[in-house]
């Protein structure tokens, strides 16, 4: 059922110039080289975004696809290529996407807002998808680019679109109406989320009303828009209100029964009701939004209620935990439809820490395909992206096992099979991608295989990483390669977790601190060049094995590593060079510099790859002058080196806070540290390109009534000003919660209430006054987060935030959130 298109009707619609070499069948579009399933049927669009599109042409091109939209021709030859021409690349794929659009006569549902949209456009999908067949935007794909991606999926079996779409600035919504050409419009929560792209609130709403121009109905919050009447008076409007009863939906009550949210409102003139499964105020209005659509469309309001009630929460992001028998598990285990497998597929193919790769998936429903060529297609997927082990539970998969052809494959019933056989199918490092329909309960399989541990849990976000990479990579001047430094357990944030992201989005280099930090990232598939700040002489055979590279700062250290070679026969190693220009913590001298170029000058035995030097206070504006002293010294020592060797070496002394505050000083390469993980002494807090990627949580055990007479804690330090109650969490010092954070020093967030310590901190709890705070056993406590960050716990207890992250203990479980 995949719509598709000649290479010549592509060129046509596009307006492109350049020669066809060969006809062709066009059915996929490639923006990203990485990720294609189907070269020969594959449009790439080199796109030129944060890294020019044009660069990956090559890689694209050795995976096997022929057709390319480029605004020159590349000077590489390839002959048997398809080149399409064309003014602008972005523009080209929004009028190809437009083109497509206009074939199907279908209605379709446009969603925007600031928050809450990619929820309503899931939970739409849950409640109608049993009757209707729905194209949909997979994840969030709601940009400039996600939303022709996601719309060139619609086909002559869908009949309902539902589309979201996201802008961060003036003038981009018109593109996006363009593509979705919505029949529905459907506006969610207006708040603070890209404000800043905007003049000033009105500005942002008029904006996003702009999807709506078109639209034959518009449902929204009277609410939000009772000042935009005007915008909107010349169409069919659906309302709901929490405070109006002038709104076509108009709640007037709203109280809790047995944890769900209990909704009473008036429908045309009678009274409805509505039973949500959530509680928080997000999700609530949410599902009202939900509820007025339904409504709108023509559901019957039991029906609209009977449906809501069974609301699922939405995952919307991948889970990478360690598993039993030192497996890896991604758990993804809530949906399954064909394009959120093809992203959870990606992810998989990023993991290089185990050789075997193996994938457990339930079957696909709401496909839009006939199941054999649905399978069939599953199949393709599974064989591109090479998985090892197949395993396939439900009766369709079990049916169409023929389309699948590899040499370790099961076929189960259901999940209940499936758990009753596992331990017979040995999964032993290994990397186990998790995808399974929510019918299918496959969170029963994610505990059997996810390693047990305590309830204190550090959440890495690897979108917010990926996010901060680019945030300092858009600061680079052309050429300038950039390092990433993952020593310290990557800042107390993962291994090798960190690093295939790393390695996937192309950095240049790694750095760790010592050679069994690069030996563990070589053994988890990382191939990227590895430098060692602080390699041990006595290592130096498995640092040369590993092929990693070793920082020589003193001439004992340069004897010692050439006296290896000699004995090992290792010519021309590559090795970095350090130069102290001011730090003083190690390095070689300007003073001797000289002696240093004499013993180099006649050394066959190294190639000296970067010559380097630290930055003591880059981030410092009143030690401006010192810094400049330092790339002084710097600069001298690289020019007495490049002449002795007569070659020219990789420069670098600008740290995190250097790429910002020096960009002079960017010479050949950066060094890119606690920055990655959203701390900089030079960013704001309040520059919403830098973001913290880790959140450290934990849970109550227990809550207590005590009178202001009574002690807590060790020594008897803790007591209440006055008589109130308490909540014993399960963090202590042995999870990286300094003692220093006791007695009302340290706080955590509790249900959004910010509470104080109180009484000293233990080895494995400690204890919060929650007077303040309505609390039970098992509720989530937040030590840090986006809101309560690593630089005020640091400032709390007097150190930097270096030493926060890298304090959490390796006890703590680390969960890798990927969306």
């Amino acid at each position: 059922m995949q719509s598709t298109y000649s290479i010549n009707d592509v060129k046509q619609i596009i307006g492109a110039t350049g020669n066809i070499i060969a006809d062709c069948t066009i059915s996929v579009l490639v923006t990203d080289s990485r990720r294609i399933i189907n070269p020969a049927a594959s449009l790439f669009f080199a796109l030129s975004n944060r890294r020019d599109g044009h660069l990956f042409i090559a890689d694209a091109y050795t995976a096997g696809v022929r057709n390319f939209v480029v605004n020159h021709q590349p000077d590489t030859i390839m002959p048997d290529a398809n080149f399409l021409i064309v003014k602008d690349v972005l523009t080209a794929l929004q009028e190809l996407a437009t083109h497509h659009r206009k074939q199907f006569n279908i209605p379709v549902i446009g969603i925007t807002g600031s928050n809450g949209k990619t929820i309503v456009k899931e939970w739409l999908y849950q409640l109608i998808c049993h009757e209707e067949n729905i194209v949909r935007n997979p994840k969030s794909y709601n940009s400039q680019i996600g939303v022709p991606l996601s719309v060139w999926q619609m086909n002559a079996a869908h009949n309902l679109g539902i589309f979201e779409a996201g802008i961060s600035t003036i003038n981009e919504m018109d593109k996006l109406e363009a593509i979705i050409q919505p029949t529905i419009g459907v506006l969610t929560h207006i708040g603070t989320a890209h404000d800043e792209g905007f003049e000033s609130r009105d500005e942002k709403i008029k904006e996003k009303l702009k999807l709506f121009k078109n639209c034959k109905q518009i449902i929204y919050n009277y609410d939000q828009l009772v000042d935009y009447k005007d915008e909107l008076k010349s169409r069919d409007c659906f309302t709901w209100s929490r405070k109006f009863d002038l709104a076509d939906l108009y709640v007037f009550s709203e109280t809790t029964i047995s944890g769900r949210y209990y909704l009473r409102a008036m429908y045309k003139e009678e009274e409805i009701e509505c039973l949500v499964p959530f509680r928080d105020e997000a999700s609530i209005e949410n599902a009202i939004v939900c509820w007025a659509v339904m409504l709108a469309m023509g559901y019957s309001a039991s029906d609209a209620d009977e449906s809501i009630e069974k609301l699922s929460a939405v995952s919307m992001r991948l889970e990478l935990k360690h598993g039993v028998n030192d497996c890896s598990v991604i758990d993804d285990s809530y949906n399954s439809d064909i394009q959120s497998l093809e992203i959870a597929l990606n992810f998989l193919d990023q993991q290089n820490q185990h050789q075997k790769k193996t994938l457990i998936l339930s079957d696909i429903y709401q496909s839009g395909l006939e199941r054999g060529a649905l399978y069939k297609q599953v199949a393709q997927m599974i064989k591109d992206k090479q998985v090892d082990r197949f395993i396939g539970v439900g009766t369709a998969l079990k049916e169409y096992k023929d389309c699948f052809n590899l040499p370790d494959m099961h076929f189960y019933d259901d999940t209940a099979s499936l758990l009753k056989d596992l331990t017979k199918l040995h999964l032993r490092q290994e990397t186990i991608l998790i995808k399974g329909s929510r019918s299918f309960q496959f969170e029963r399989v994610s505990r059997a295989l996810v390693q047990k541990a305590h309830e204190t849990v550090l959440e890495i976000n690897l979108n917010t990483l990926l996010s901060n990479l680019n945030f300092y990579k858009a600061k680079l001047k052309p050429g300038v390669k950039l390092m990433a430094m993952v020593k310290a357990f990557s800042y107390g944030s993962g291994t090798f977790e960190v690093a295939n992201i790393l390695q996937y989005n192309k950095v240049d280099y790694l750095a760790v601190a010592y050679t069994d930090e690069g030996i563990a990232l070589r053994e988890a598939g990382i191939t990227l060049p590895i430098m060692v700040l602080n390699p041990e002489p006595l290592a130096y055979d498995k640092l040369t094995a590993n092929k990693l590279e070793p920082v020589i700062y003193s001439f004992g250290l340069l004897d010692e590593f050439v006296k290896y070679a000699q004995e090992t026969d290792i010519v021309e190693y590559p090795v970095h060079i350090k130069i102290d220009s001011g730090m003083h913590r190690v390095g070689f001298e300007d003073h001797e510099v000289d002696t240093l170029c004499d013993l180099l000058e006649v050394n066959e035995y190294v190639h000296i790859q970067s010559v380097y030097s630290h930055l003591a206070a880059s981030d410092a504006e009143q030690h401006d002058l010192f810094t400049l002293k330092q790339i002084g010294i710097f600069e001298k020592a690289c020019t007495q080196i490049e002449d002795t060797l007569d070659y020219k070496v990789i420069k670098h002394i600008s740290n995190t806070s250097g790429i910002i505050r020096w960009p002079t000083a960017q010479y050949d390469m950066v060094r890119l540290g606690i920055g990655l993980y959203g701390v900089d002494a030079a960013v704001s807090p309040d520059d919403s390109g830098l973001k913290p990627i880790a959140t450290l949580k934990t849970t109550v055990s227990q809550v207590k009534k005590v009178s202001a007479e009574e002690t807590i804690g060790y020594n008897r330090n803790g007591s209440l000003k006055t008589d109130g109650k308490i909540a014993t969490v399960r963090i202590g010092y042995a999870d990286g919660y300094r003692r220093a954070f006791g007695n009302g020093v340290g706080k955590m967030l509790v249900n959004g209430v910010l509470v104080p310590t109180v009484g000293n901190v233990s080895m494995d709890m400690c204890m919060l006054d929650v007077s303040a705070a309505e609390v039970k056993e098992g509720d989530e406590v937040i030590v840090f987060n986006e809101q309560l960050r690593i630089e005020e716990l640091a400032q709390q207890i007097g150190t930097i935030p270096y030493e926060i992250l890298t304090n959490v203990s390796e006890r703590v479980k680390r969960v890798y959130f990927y969306e």
